[in-house]
């Protein structure tokens, strides 16, 4: 039941929180919602309810006295008060993104979420916030449960084809110019980048070291599998002829040994060879009736040996 609870959690099956402020962290009944607004008592997200005011605000593209707008004055409007903001933000911690809702429903028009890199930053900036104001309208600030703006936007918006205008449940965020974005958010990176080259320098000074004396590896990773390496290249290079010398020490005894008794076999063959030609003297005389050459036969110690040693 537990398990089958959270699966539905936040989802149009739960029939206990309502979804809506789930996902875009407001809902247009608001208090009078039949379902739960769960408010997060900790969050790297904060909504800045209705901080934006557009100059059309009324009719859009109109201002207050009835004058047709430029579209360019609308979107020059917007992005001094996004980078006003952008500066203002980034003194509580570093930002992953700063959005502003371009709807005109009144749960949602104006609102910014700003979504920090940590909790603690996002924390900072809310008890910084709290009780200050913004072009003379006080700032109403709370933790927001949105993580995901994929699930919070309006798909048919970023294409150009919704039907419901500004009065969409899903957050139209308003675009700003991609210089701006570079500008803006272009110092994180560029910071996360010198940080980045600040914790490798020190490897990088040490690869170069070890390269002018051989070395290979770029860090400790790469140091140990170069180590291996080379020490298992040096094994192949060093101890491997050594390997080879030992077994030619070890052979070479051997060889002395087999000269010595291929030596003492070529005596004793011409040992026997005298020995058979005495036999053939003696047999020749009658004194020995091939005994003599039988008995040396069998019963030369070396017969057996000669007959089954081969070289």
């Amino acid at each position: 039941m537990a398990e089958h609870l959270a699966s539905i959690f936040g989802t149009e099956k739960d029939r206990v929180n309502c979804p809506f402020y789930f996902k875009i962290g407001a809902c247009r009944h608001g208090d009078r919602c039949s379902r739960l607004h769960t408010k997060p008592s900790i969050s790297p997200t904060l909504l800045l309810s209705n901080m934006y005011q557009r100059p059309d605000m009324i009719t859009p593209g109109v201002d207050a006295q009835g004058h047709t707008i430029d579209p360019r004055t609308i979107q020059r409007h917007f992005e001094e008060f996004y980078e006003d903001l952008f500066e203002e933000l980034s003194k509580y911690g570093e930002m992953e993104s700063l959005n502003v809702c371009d709807n005109l429903a009144d749960h949602m028009v104006g609102n910014v979420y700003v979504q920090f890199r940590e909790e603690e930053h996002a924390a900072n900036a809310l008890r910084n916030l709290t009780g200050r104001f913004y072009a003379g309208r006080p700032i109403i600030v709370d933790f927001s449960p949105v993580t995901d703006f994929r699930e919070a936007t309006c798909r048919q918006y970023e294409e150009n084809t919704c039907n419901r205008g500004g009065y969409c449940n899903f957050m139209h965020l308003k675009r700003i110019s991609r210089e701006l974005r570079h500008q803006l958010f272009g110092r994180y990176r560029r910071r996360r980048s010198r940080s980045r080259s600040r914790s490798r320098s020190p490897y990088r000074h040490r690869s170069h070291e070890e390269r002018s004396h051989g070395g290979r590896g770029s860090g400790r990773k790469y140091d140990e599998r170069d180590h291996y390496h080379e020490s298992r290249s040096q094994r192949h290079k060093s101890v491997s002829p050594g390997r080879r010398r030992g077994r030619s020490r070890s052979r070479s005894p051997v060889r002395g040994d087999s000269e010595e008794r291929r030596a003492k076999i070529e005596q004793w063959n011409r040992e026997r060879e005298q020995q058979q030609e005495n036999a053939s003297e003696v047999n020749d005389d009658g004194n020995n009736d091939n005994g003599y050459s039988g008995h040396m036969q069998n019963g030369d110690p070396y017969y057996g040996y000669q007959q089954g040693y081969k070289y």
